[in-house]
């Protein structure tokens, strides 16, 4: 470990303080006036509070989002009209988000890293191997499936990609967490969170376990006046021995044009960590790539805000006149269940006899008529009423694109599977939408692993993965081949350093039965056009260059190689032809003639078949049925063993 990494676990960053702050240090904090102390804790204080009056209204929306989400809707309303009457909560809503969170899990992401230099090939193709199982070792998919719920519930969902120290026993890895939007706080205004002048992450800490990770904090761990946003909740929770920690993170640019970004931890006022105050990170910022280490995701984009909207908000209105329907309807229909009289003060009706179902006889005092006594009915409710709630039920289905065909169910008259394919897919356009913005934001996470392995991972590590032919296999990696390396001098000059730049693309690992289907088709057809032949690479990678598929890059570097291939085959070939027209000269044989038939067998370049007939070529591009050529095919044998004396 070095000296930076040592440093580093003063404060690894994390949304949990406990959890950051495992075996850290104060050994970065320096004693005597330092560039950020309390005069600067203030200062961040009144910015905190500032960003937060701006961001009251997203967070009361989010707290109320939540409401509906766990269809408790009407307590949090509190409606003067609803009060001592039956309160139902219809999961239409709450179907069309879990329908919308199965979706993105049908497609769960997987990073392919492609190289923008040559020289750096083998590198994209070892991070392609070994980015899965980096991301599977940080419970990614745990991760990536909390993100989703909050932002189909909250509008945005948030990730955080942190280098913590204290994990591998000490050796330190990447982190990444789900974050909760209600904690976190930017700039007003800005679209873009790393356009924020200052980026806060807070959350609430056990003083007891605080006091002991920071002694300096002893007997002034509680109340700080920081307010934290509360989820409403059945149960009583206690909050008055927690303290609110504050991750501060903010920029600075250097004399050079640069700008580096810094983290502090405060809590009550307190300087926990502070990496201006570390000697190691006072220049180079706290990382690297100086960015906050936060990918927002939202699901439908907002004006002038990081953070979106999601499904509830434009979906909550509907759901409240369907639940308000819904109550007319059952109190309808209880009413009608129920038998009610009406009773004159003169009738003399014994009520208690009535009202008990086990009595036979009901005695009354004096004559019966219809004008004393008779049964109060109850209307039903009016047809266009049920037709009503229908119609916005099946509005909320419309808004969601979570039409019954995508949910398995049948539509009224159709029956062909092709037909109903086709609506499915035609109604999983707003999920294909909503991945796209997803796997954008995966893109960014990948970045940000790569800029992290790059500047903490010293020390090679080794990744099982699984291999083409479905073994297992080890790939040793190390962050040295992510660094900037020395270019040879060119006459004595030197040409600098070229550090390796990638780019990456995201298909999905899992796929959607109809994805599936989708793209084992495309390959079908690939084959049977003979993409995959060696001798057709360049017409193949010409053709899919006009073409857009998910996974088409793999298909291209598989054709790619297929034709490094068969260049390989034809100088094979081409040498054996020159040494049996070489062997021709000394013994007047024919072997010549019959090592070219025989490469144009090998190389798909020979006869059979009709004329006219369609070529099937096997991998190595030679043909495949429509007749043989026996001929080549002894003519090779006897090219390729005339060196052999004991053939």
């Amino acid at each position: 470990m070095n000296e930076r990494e040592t440093d580093m676990m003063a404060a690894a960053a994390d949304n949990e303080p406990q959890a950051q702050t495992e075996g850290a240090s104060l050994a970065g904090v320096l004693d005597g006036e330092q560039p950020i102390g309390e005069k600067e804790i203030s200062e961040a204080m009144a910015v905190l509070e500032k960003y937060k009056s701006a961001k009251a209204s997203l967070d009361k929306r989010i707290i109320d989002n939540e409401e509906w989400y766990k269809l408790g809707h009407w307590k949090q309303y509190g409606n003067r009209v609803m009060e001592g009457k039956r309160a139902p909560s219809t999961g239409w809503l709450f179907n069309s988000i879990a329908n919308k969170h199965a979706d993105a899990m049908d497609n769960y992401p997987e990073p392919n890293v492609l190289p923008r230099a040559q020289d750096d090939e083998e590198t994209a193709k070892l991070l392609s191997e070994i980015l899965p199982v980096l991301l599977e070792q940080a419970d990614y998919e745990s991760v990536y499936s909390d993100t989703w719920w909050r932002k189909l519930k909250q509008g945005t969902g948030v990730k955080g990609i942190f280098w913590d120290p204290a994990l591998r026993g000490g050796l330190g890895d990447i982190a990444i967490r789900s974050m909760d939007l209600l904690m976190l706080y930017w700039e007003p205004g800005v679209e873009d969170i790393q356009d924020s002048a200052n980026f806060f992450s807070l959350a609430l800490a056990d003083n007891d376990r605080l006091t002991a990770r920071w002694p300096q904090l002893e007997g002034k761990a509680g109340s700080s006046g920081i307010t934290v946003g509360q989820y409403v909740s059945d149960q009583n929770i206690d909050t008055s021995e927690k303290s609110v920690v504050v991750d501060w993170y903010y920029k600075r640019e250097k004399p050079g044009g640069q700008t580096v970004v810094h983290y502090c931890k405060f809590c009550n006022g307190v300087v926990l960590y502070a990496s201006e105050n570390d000697p190691a990170m006072a220049e180079t910022g706290f990382y690297d790539h100086g960015k906050y280490p936060f990918v927002f995701d939202p699901l439908f984009v907002e004006e002038n805000s990081p953070a979106g909207f999601g499904y509830i908000d434009v979906m909550k209105d509907t759901q409240d006149t369907i639940d308000r329907m819904t109550q007319a309807m059952d109190e309808n229909t209880l009413a009608a269940a129920k038998k009610r009289y009406l009773i004159s003060d003169t009738a003399g009706v014994n009520e208690d006899e009535l009202l008990d179902t086990a009595k036979d006889v009901v005695h009354i005092t004096g004559r019966l008529d219809e004008r004393g006594f008779m049964e109060l009915e109850t209307a039903p409710l009016p047809s266009n009423t049920i037709a009503y709630r229908q119609n916005r039920v099946a509005e909320l289905k419309e808004i969601s694109g979570n039409r019954d065909v995508n949910q398995g169910g049948a539509t009224s008259g159709l029956t062909a599977a092709s037909a109903i394919a086709a609506l499915q897919e035609a109604g999983s356009k707003l999920s294909r939408d909503m991945l796209k913005s997803s796997y954008r934001s995966f893109a960014k996470e990948c970045y940000f692993i790569i800029d992290l392995m790059r500047q903490f991972y010293d020390e090679s590590r080794v990744y099982r993965i699984t291999g083409q032919q479905g073994g297992t296999e080890y790939r040793e990696f190390s962050g040295q081949m992510l660094r900037p390396q020395p270019v040879e001098s060119v006459g004595g000059v030197e040409l600098g350093a070229h550090e390796p730049v990638f780019d990456i693309t995201v298909s999905a690992a899992k796929k959607s039965t109809f994805s599936r289907l989708s793209q084992n088709e495309t390959a079908k057809e690939c084959y049977q056009l003979g993409f995959f032949a060696p001798a057709n690479a360049d017409a193949a990678l010409a053709c899919l260059d006009m073409m857009d598929f998910e996974g088409i890059e793999k298909v291209r570097q598989r054709v790619a190689q297929n034709g490094t291939l068969y260049q390989q085959l034809q100088q094979a070939m081409a040498q054996i032809q020159q040494m049996a027209a070489v062997i021709d000269q000394q013994n007047g044989s024919n072997l010549s003639e019959q090592a070219g038939a025989a490469a144009a067998a090998m190389t798909g370049g020979g006869g059979g078949g009709e004329a006219g007939a369609k070529t099937v070529t096997n991998s190595l591009g030679g043909q495949v049925g429509g007749g043989t050529n026996p001929l080549a095919t002894k003519a090779a044998e006897r090219a390729m063993n005339i060196n052999n004396p004991n053939k």
